[in-house]
């Protein structure tokens, strides 16, 4: 092993070790910690940048990187694969955890303790979610990265927060109960939670084990649905994510995504070859009613929300099930544009999040909640709007370049041209239109209208939404004070802003990398020769399973 094989399992080891030590500093030090959680969150996102390179290459097989601990047999020991899918979600969550780190400096890592230890054992959870290669230890990761939420949920106290903190923490934990329950079940039927070995098994298994299985997953697709906030499941996260501190809940935006690459992965793994794509295990067309009921629950909380963090939130379970209706239509075509989405809204939605608190800075007191809180723990506000500082910026510009920003958000969520949001959706409408049109040419099926529909009308909808909220918040007349914004509160939100311009203009490249990432996932061939290949055993230039 080289170096570079250590960086597969180095986004689960360095923010575990980085937590660990800001715990012994046991609070004395919140400089120390902020230090340490910024260098341990900018490495992650340096080696998530070498892998997503180093997985580029048009060989399927050199895409995948396994990691062994102990040098064990996948079918017995612990494993950890970093492929072309895993590791763009952990570029995207470091992205997203370097911008809200660099946002919560300014003011909100002072408003609670333990923030900067629990960021990091997050970020270990989501990455070990995304890096893991069986089912228990995905368990695991799951409930390290739910954990840290749990606490981060209620960073900054107040009823409001206590309140959605503890309808979150008691709809996981059920979530969770049914995904151990899942998880054994699958073991009592195949032996294995290895993923790529369950996916050799299951062609050979007997009926009776098969049922049993199949009873395993379907409870533990309701597990991940209700992380992916499926309708009915996931009445819990507006008022959770509306409730959050904004650097918090702009990290919580890829959590749903967790479940949505939970579902890509194991669908299209446990599906085979065979199956035309990877959402039959899950339910296939009542995966794409549910991800079409979300979409419409969270149309109408857009337009009944009254607050601009109430209309992030329902942002987020728009496209949460946006893709849950893209893989339900079992079109491997449209998967690559899916992910395209995927990357785009995500990025959207955190400076949405992060951008919603300097828009309503200006409005009365800014943040009741933050105020009591850093008076508790004794510390000064440095924000207050008497106080002369060269660091704030309170000039009636700022809410020019705050509306500014509100409307790049408005284009990339609606899906309006000329950014990312409408690249991703005219991507997935062409390749639904395209790929569906029977041989015998009798015409476009149901599921294609289906997605045409839900697409047009949602953005149609966010438009709605979103254009109503700018007007009341910048346009109304009322009584409002220019917001005092830092140069690091502003300067994260710019640069996810600026990142959807780059895959806007990278679109042809960053389409092409989303489809062979798509391509490694139907049939997962790649994926399961290199999993279950001997250990130190070179990839296979061809060849059937082991």
């Amino acid at each position: 092993m080289n170096w570079q094989d250590h960086l597969v399992i180095a986004p689960i080891v360095l923010p575990l070790v980085a937590g660990a030590t800001m715990l012994l500093l046991d609070g004395r030090s919140r400089t120390v910690a902020a230090v340490l959680n910024l260098a341990s969150t900018f490495a992650l996102l340096a080696i998530a940048i070498n892998l997503v390179m180093t997985s580029a290459g048009t060989d399927p097989a050199a895409a995948v990187k396994v990691y062994r601990l102990g040098d064990w047999p996948a079918q017995f020991g612990i494993v950890l694969v970093a492929d072309r899918l895993s590791s763009l979600m952990l570029l995207l969550t470091a992205i997203l955890a370097c911008s809200a780190l660099v946002f919560s400096l300014a003011r909100w890592h002072r408003a609670g303790s333990h923030f900067h230890p629990l960021f990091q054992f997050l970020l270990m959870g989501l990455n070990g979610a995304f890096l893991t290669g069986d089912l228990f230890n995905l368990f695991v990761f799951f409930e390290v990265l739910l954990a840290a939420s749990y606490g981060l949920a209620l960073h900054g106290s107040g009823p409001a927060r206590v309140r959605a903190g503890l309808h979150y923490i008691a709809v996981n934990l059920v979530a969770a109960l049914a995904f151990l329950v899942g998880v054994s079940l699958i073991y009592g039927a195949a032996g294995t939670l290895n993923m790529a070995d369950l996916a050799a098994r299951i062609p050979g298994l007997p009926a009776r084990e098969r049922a049993l299985l199949e009873v395993g997953t379907s409870i533990l697709g309701v597990a991940f649905l209700v992380k992916a906030a499926t309708w009915p499941l996931g009445f819990w996260l507006p008022g959770t994510y509306a409730a959050a501190s904004a650097p918090v809940a702009a990290l919580f935006s890829v959590m749903t995504k967790v479940g949505i690459y939970a579902v890509l992965r194991l669908g299209f793994l446990l599906a085979g070859p065979e199956v035309a794509a990877g959402s039959a295990q899950f339910g296939g067309s009542w995966l794409l009613a549910g991800g079409v009921a979300t979409v419409i629950f969270a149309m109408i909380g857009m337009l009944a929300a009254q607050d601009l963090a109430k209309l992030a939130s329902f942002g987020v379970v728009v496209s949460s099930g946006t893709m849950l209706a893209v893989i339900g239509a079992n079109d491997p075509a449209i998967i690559g544009a899916s992910l395209y989405y995927l990357v785009s809204s995500t990025l959207a939605i955190g400076a949405f999040f992060l951008l919603v608190e300097l828009i309503e800075r200006g409005r009365a007191p800014a943040d009741d909640v933050l105020a009591v809180t850093l008076e508790a723990y004794g510390i000064e506000d440095e924000e207050e709007p008497g106080e002369d500082s060269d660091a704030g910026v309170a000039v009636p510009a700022m809410l020019g370049v705050l509306g500014a920003a509100f409307i790049a958000c408005a284009l990339l969520l609606s899906g309006l041209p000329p950014l990312s949001g409408f690249v991703a959706k005219f991507a997935i409408l062409a390749g639904a239109l395209a790929g569906s049109v029977p041989a015998n040419g009798s015409g476009v099926p149901l599921v294609a209208w289906t997605l045409v529909a839900l697409l047009l009308l949602s953005g149609f909808v966010t438009l709605i939404a979103m254009v109503r909220a700018g007007i009341r918040s910048f346009w109304a007349v009322i009584e409002r004070e220019a917001p005092r914004v830092r140069v690091i509160e502003l300067a994260p939100v710019a640069i996810l802003l600026f990142l959807c311009l780059t895959l806007t203009l990278q679109a042809g490249p960053a389409m092409r990398f989303m489809q062979v990432t798509a391509a490694g996932l139907d049939g997962s061939q790649a994926y399961i020769e290199r999993v279950l290949a001997a250990p130190g055993a070179a990839p296979a230039a061809g060849g059937g399973r082991p």
